[in-house]
Order: C-alpha cells, then sequence, then structure tokens
C-alpha cells in the first residue's frame, strides 16, 4: 500500500505550528497551515504502523490478552498543546506524541515485563529518547501509565527517518481511570485531562487515583491522603456529591452508535456529538488498510467541520477489529462500567473495615 510521505520541511511544519496558534493569522493562512500540519501528522502513518506491529508482537509474550491500537494526535489537541507549551522551546516538529500507539495489559506485573522487554531489546534499531514512568511518580492529577518515546530509524527506507512514536503502556485499571476522566470530559464540557476542570472533579479523580494504585500496591497520587480511612472516606463523600454512579450509568444508556457493518477494517474515524441534551451519537466509519491516506484526509475535514464546538470529538484510530476498538476507546463509546466495577469494589472492600 501506498503511505503518506512528508512533503514539508520542518521549518515549514514549524511554521504551520506558529500560525495555527496566532490569533491574528487570517484564514488563509490557517487553511494553509492545517494542510501543512495534516500532511506531517499524517507522515507518521507507516512507522506508527512499524512500532503497533511490533509492541502487539512483544506484547502477546507477556499477556494473551494483551489489547493494542494506535491513533493520530487530534489537531485540537496538538493546538492546545502548542499554546500551553509557547513558553518553552517545543515546536511542531518536536512535538513527541503526535503518533501513539497504547497497549492495555491485565495487570501491573504484566506491565513491568513488557515494559523490561523493551529497555531489554537488542534487536530494536530505533533508538529510545525519553521514558516517563507516571506509574512509580504518578502526575499531580492522578494519570499513572509509563511513556517511552522513540526516534524512527529504518535501514532500507530513509524516508520516515527521525518522526517520534511514543508508546503509551497500561494496565487495565489505569486505562479504566484515564477513559473515566475523558467521558466525564465529553459529557460535562470540562477539561480535566488538562487540569482545567472543576475542583471537585479534578478532586474526585485524584483521590480515586490513589485508591487505584493502592490497589496495585503502588505509589499514591502526591497530595492525597495517605491513611486509607481517610482517603476512603473522601472517595465516598465525592461519589456522593457528584452522583457518579448514576451519572456515568445514564451516560452510556443515553448512547447511540451507529458502527460499520463491514470486516477486515484497520482503522476507525470517530465522531461523537453529544449536543443531544440527555441523547448523544457516535457515528463510526471505517477503512481498509490500503485507505490509509483517505481514512487521514476524512479526518482534517471532520475535524474542520468540528472546529471550536465542544460538543463534538473526533479521532482516527486504527485497531484490528471493532471489538478491539470498543475495548481500548472506551471512552468514545462512553462504556465506564471497568471504571466503576473498580470503584465499586474498593469502596465495598473498605465498607466492611469501617
Amino acid at each position: 500500500m501506498t503511505w503518506t510521505k512528508l512533503i514539508y520541511n520542518k521549518s515549514k511544519v514549524d511554521n504551520a505550528g506558529h500560525i495555527l496558534t496566532d490569533m491574528g493569522a487570517t484564514p488563509e493562512d490557517i487553511e494553509n497551515a492545517l494542510t501543512i500540519l495534516n500532511n506531517w501528522r499524517s507522515s507518521h502513518g507507516y512507522p506508527m504502523n512499524t512500532f503497533q506491529a511490533r509492541l502487539r508482537q512483544k506484547a502477546k509474550i507477556v499477556d494473551s490478552n494483551a489489547l493494542v491500537v494506535q491513533r493520530l494526535k487530534r489537531v485540537p489537541s496538538i493546538i492546545k498543546k502548542l499554546k500551553r507549551d509557547q513558553t518553552k522551546t517545543m515546536s511542531l516538529s518536536q512535538m513527541q506524541d503526535i503518533a501513539g500507539c497504547r497497549v492495555v495489559l491485565s495487570n501491573i506485573e504484566k506491565v513491568n515485563q513488557l515494559v523490561e522487554i523493551y529497555k531489554k531489546s537488542r534487536g530494536l534499531k530505533h533508538k529510545r529518547i525519553r521514558e516517563k514512568d507516571y506509574i512509580k511518580n504518578p502526575k499531580k492529577d492522578g494519570y499513572r501509565g509509563i511513556h517511552l518515546v522513540y526516534r524512527y530509524r529504518s535501514d532500507k527506507i530513509k524516508t520516515y527517518d527521525g518522526l517520534l512514536i511514543e508508546i503509551q503502556i497500561r494496565s487495565k485499571i489505569q486505562h479504566a481511570w484515564a477513559t473515566a476522566i475523558e467521558i466525564v470530559d465529553l459529557f460535562t464540557k470540562q477539561a480535566i485531562k488538562s487540569n482545567e476542570g472543576e475542583e471537585k472533579w479534578k478532586e474526585f479523580f485524584r483521590l480515586v487515583s490513589s485508591a487505584f494504585a493502592k490497589m496495585e500496591n503502588q505509589k499514591e497520587v502526591e497530595g492525597t491522603p495517605q491513611n486509607n480511612n481517610e482517603l476512603y472516606t473522601a472517595i465516598k463523600e465525592k461519589v456522593t456529591q457528584l452522583k457518579i454512579f448514576s451519572k456515568m450509568d445514564s451516560w452510556s444508556k443515553a448512547l447511540r452508535v451507529i458502527e460499520p457493518k463491514l470486516k477486515e477494517l484497520t482503522f476507525f474515524l470517530l465522531e461523537l456529538d453529544v449536543s443531544g441534551g440527555g441523547d448523544a451519537k457516535l457515528s463510526i466509519r471505517g477503512y481498509p488498510e490500503q485507505a490509509e491516506s483517505l481514512a487521514t484526509e476524512h479526518y482534517l475535514e471532520a475535524e474542520k467541520l468540528q472546529s471550536g464546538n465542544p460538543d463534538k470529538d473526533v479521532v482516527l484510530v486504527g485497531a484490528r477489529s471493532v471489538e478491539e476498538l470498543k475495548k481500548a476507546y472506551l471512552n468514545y463509546f462512553a462504556d465506564s462500567k471497568e471504571f466503576l466495577d473498580y470503584l465499586k469494589s474498593y469502596l465495598e472492600k473498605n465498607d466492611n473495615y469501617n
């Protein structure tokens, strides 16, 4: 198949990033900048697919139930990150998570096993340039997981050399927590994931992250109660205050999913619309592997149509099937069942001690 190739140099890519964060940019400049950005983003498709195939192979060694997917970062997320880091030295061409592969493993032990496989691998020609262990040191917002960033290099085809690919490695409970935040963001019009949400919601997720960390015998989030009785009490208060179980359950029931019936699809364009009040709609368009370029074109078109609308969201992801897609992107299906099950398990266990 034909993969997208980069047709702009890094100077033009970085300039496009500057234009997209410039409040005074003209509509024509923005349109041209989006064209450059889309080509830059799409050019990561081939190396990302290479990493995804290897990740799938290695993950199955440690966990037969490993879930592996890939995604290209959304334009709004790219622009928001560029704006957030304007005071720093990062530019569009240096953004490490334009293309990412994610693996979700059954438990923390399997996460550690897979990370060790990657660290000890001598046959990997790509250079690991960064590692962030958010399990040993959780983010202040409660996010936990391990990120490995590689600079792509090929012995044969030099077209994509130098592009950065990020691998995210999570346990199931860490994944449930991360996707639950995104569900809340979508249905309450917040940005908790970017630390811009209501304090009561942010505090709830910090507390629950520490509870989940305890369940995995890992380090809790800084600033949350270290005493389990105090943590349990604080979580229970927030669960009642925010009506967690009833709200998340209602969001899931309100979502109508329109999905393709075709099989043997590789790329999926997810378009979520929560503007219908009590109703929400998720439309899924599927593409075979050879239609990668068409999929990325449709991705940008959908992003332009949804630009600035907080009720709508779109993402292009790669998965082996719709079933795999549903497990990896619980947030787009408003599926908080795993998160609520883990939370319920923690509360019930501690109910017996209080």
